[in-house]
């Protein structure tokens, strides 16, 4: 935590926010303060959102801050996983909401800002359908659609222009460069006509030089024009050879193979080269196109940064996961069932696996087979070309081995005693460059001594006086001349050097009593620097103590803060409550009756007397009820037996009218094959006697009729 704050503090002192904080005043900002410096982070991201959050509502500027990080794709951090939690925290300005937020913000300043830039143009406006079925709106969305879209290539090509490290200033520079060239050019093609209209005859000379000119492309054309056909030459002549090597090994197959073996080898190459082209082809062919695919649609796509590149890997990691736990489950479910063709599953995978492996071998192989081919055949046309050369065959490429065998041997004696001699050679080098660098040392030490003595060159002096003692000892010898001179001469510098010695003398024994007086200072100094060290750690004990002591305060501050809330808005209820009460109770014993109805005693007593009332009147038309009840159901059974008899009365005259018309029909059957309605058992017997009685008065009829 303390790293975060450390990082947002550095951040925010830095261009172009430069608050001076530190991390205590940071630390100690309110939540007003918090929630103003977020939106001004926010506003250096999106120039939109720059705004005094004072003068605006605070439901306003939670809304406005959580529209923009959800299109900065701003997710809170573990700790807070509750949307309205988090909401909360950004409405009250809390610390663990807000430090997280700016940190986020203020690690990907640049990214953001663009990401802002592109969603003022992308995010796309939702158009209701409804909307849509008028054609000037749908016109209207698909161009506002294109727009976008143009807008998504252009930006692309524009990164891509900026990836390409091609700046609109060089480019200017070119242009300008190119066009002082241009000019310079215009201006000697004019000195030159003017120097060449001078010249006679400058109008044929100048055709001359042009169909010159015309020629030696022409000739440049012929050239390359001939070079292609020895390209194409070169290739037709390698096919041919790689033809003939081809009939060659035919011929050789054919002769040493009999039909059987032909078939057999023409069998296998037809099955592997149907392999090739029913599995092993179109399954690569299916895995380019599929990558095809996947890649333009990541072409498609607006550029991602890092973090949505994380955000992706994550993703797939989950997602793998989640697959391998439903592969598991699975397998622990369907174990049983298939355990027994497991095996034969298993068997079938990895022969099919070796089969794929040994395709690609194979192919693999071709390919090299191929290649090595060319290389032999070209390697056959170089040694063709060579002139004078031909290739060995036999007992000479035999002797040539041997011979160049031993030639090797001797090759690689001589290769390491060249590469002892080197090895050498660098160990002397090495030994030379540290012998060097040694002498330099040693000149810097000296000349550094010869500064602390006073009497800085005089090993520079030294070297120049017997260089000049040299020179001038080999002029001596030339000219002739002693050596009597030089040696006064060195005489004289002796005395010089002693001279300067003796002057020096106090200065070196000064510089020794500061030297001393410079350790003494030097232990005084550490001494302090102990006694300092221990009274800081002293002080950081203390720091903490108090640090912690400040946090508990804090937190005890808070939640007493908090509970002044709670109380407050309990007596802000009721207040409300208590002002209620008052003015019921003034409405209560106001004179006014007006005012007395709009009391609540009053509304409630009126609704007690009217639900008095309502029950009064259902009561007693409970007890009517309740008084009719029986003769009502009387009356019912009584229309319901008229009913029956009418129905047994219609039947009745159905069964007299058969009767009269069949008198073989007996009156017993009729009445027990009849579907008589359910009925009183005394209406029943009834009736059936009443029928009964009819048929003996019509049997003696009808036997008389007989008679007769």
């Amino acid at each position: 935590m303390s790293d975060q704050l450390k990082f947002i503090v550095e951040k925010l002192n830095q261009e172009p926010f430069k608050k001076n904080y530190n991390l205590i005043t940071f630390d100690s900002l309110e939540s007003m303060q918090l929630l103003q410096l977020l939106n001004d982070v926010l506003g250096e991201i999106d120039p939109k959102h720059v705004v005094d959050i004072r003068e605006e509502m605070p439901d306003q500027t939670t809304k406005r801050m959580l529209s923009l990080l959800g299109i900065l794709k701003y997710k809170p951090p573990g700790s807070i996983i509750d949307l309205s939690t988090f909401r909360q925290g950004l409405v009250t300005g809390s610390k663990p909401v807000i430090h997280p937020v700016l940190h986020w913000l203020l690690q990907r300043t640049n990214e953001l800002k663009k990401r802002a830039y592109l969603a003022r143009f992308l995010i796309k406006l939702e158009v209701p359908i409804e909307f849509l079925q008028d054609d000037t709106v749908a016109d209207t969305n698909k161009q506002y659609e294109e727009l976008m879209e143009a807008f998504k290539n252009l930006h692309k090509e524009c990164e891509q222009l900026k990836a390409s490290g091609f700046s609109t200033a060089e480019i200017r520079r070119d242009i300008t460069a190119m066009e002082e060239e241009k000019d310079q050019l215009i201006k000697r093609v004019e000195r030159l006509k003017k120097r060449v209209e001078t010249v006679q005859n400058h109008q044929r000379m100048l055709e001359i030089a042009r169909q010159l000119r015309l020629e030696k492309e022409r000739e440049e054309s012929l050239v390359q024009q001939k070079q292609e056909q020895k390209n194409q030459l070169f290739h037709a002549e390698q096919r041919l050879q790689r033809v003939q090597l081809q009939l060659k090994a035919m011929h050789h197959a054919v002769a040493d193979s009999k039909p059987e073996s032909l078939v057999k080898k023409l069998e296998a190459e037809i099955k592997l080269n149907s392999f090739l082209v029913n599995e092993e082809i179109p399954r690569d062919l299916e895995t380019k196109k599929q990558s095809l695919y996947f890649l333009q649609k990541v072409v498609a796509e607006p550029a991602m940064s890092q973090s949505d590149l994380n955000e992706l890997e994550t993703k797939i990691d989950e997602v793998n996961a989640q697959i391998n736990q439903l592969i598991e489950k699975r397998m622990i479910k369907y174990e049983p069932i298939d355990s027994r063709f497991s095996m034969y599953r298993q068997q079938a995978s990895i022969i099919s696996r070796k089969k794929e492996a040994k395709a690609e071998e194979l192919q693999a192989a071709k390919e090299e087979m191929s290649n090595i081919e060319r290389q032999m055949l070209q390697k056959a046309n170089e040694a063709r070309e060579l002139e004078g050369t031909e290739i060995l065959k036999g007992d000479e490429f035999k002797r040539y081995v041997s011979k160049l065998r031993s030639k090797n041997t001797l090759y690689k004696k001589k290769r390491q005693e060249i590469a002892e001699i080197t090895a050498e050679y660098g160990i002397l080098q090495r030994t030379e460059e540290l012998l060097k660098q040694r002498h330099d040392a040693i000149q810097q030490q000296l000349q550094a001594i010869e500064d602390k003595k006073g009497i800085s060159g005089y090993s520079y002096t030294q070297e120049e006086l017997e260089r000049v003692s040299a020179v001038k000892s080999e002029m001596d010898e030339m000219k002739g001349r002693t050596l009597d001179n030089m040696s006064e001469m060195v005489k004289k510098l002796n005395a010089t050097v002693a001279e300067k010695k003796s002057s020096l003398a106090p200065v070196v024994k000064e510089l020794r009593q500061l030297r001393q007086k410079c350790q003494e200072l030097t232990q005084e100094c550490d001494e302090k620097k102990v006694q300092y060290d221990s009274c800081a750690a002293g002080l950081e004990s203390n720091r903490s103590t108090l640090e912690q002591e400040v946090r508990g305060l804090r937190q005890e501050s808070i939640q007493e803060e908090s509970g002044y809330h709670f109380i407050n808005c309990a007596k802000q209820n009721l207040e409300v409550q208590l002002q209620r009460a008052k003015d019921e109770m003034k409405m209560y014993i106001s004179p006014d009756p007006q005012e007395r109805r709009k009391a609540i005693r009053e509304q409630y007593t009126r609704m007690i007397l009217e639900q008095e009332n309502l029950g009064k009147k259902l009561r007693e038309k409970q007890k009517a009820v309740r008084e009719s009840h029986g003769p009502n159901m009387k009356q019912v059974k009584m229309w319901r037996d008229v009913e029956q008899l009418m129905e047994l009365k219609l039947i009745v005259k159905n069964w007299w009218c058969s009767y009269a018309v069949s008198s073989e029909s007996q009156p017993e059957h009729y009445i027990a094959s009849s579907n008589f309605p359910e009925i009183s058992p005394q209406i029943y017997e009834g009736t059936k006697n009443h029928l009964l009685v009819l048929s003996e008065v019509k049997t003696p009829a009808t036997t008389n009729t007989h008679h007769g």
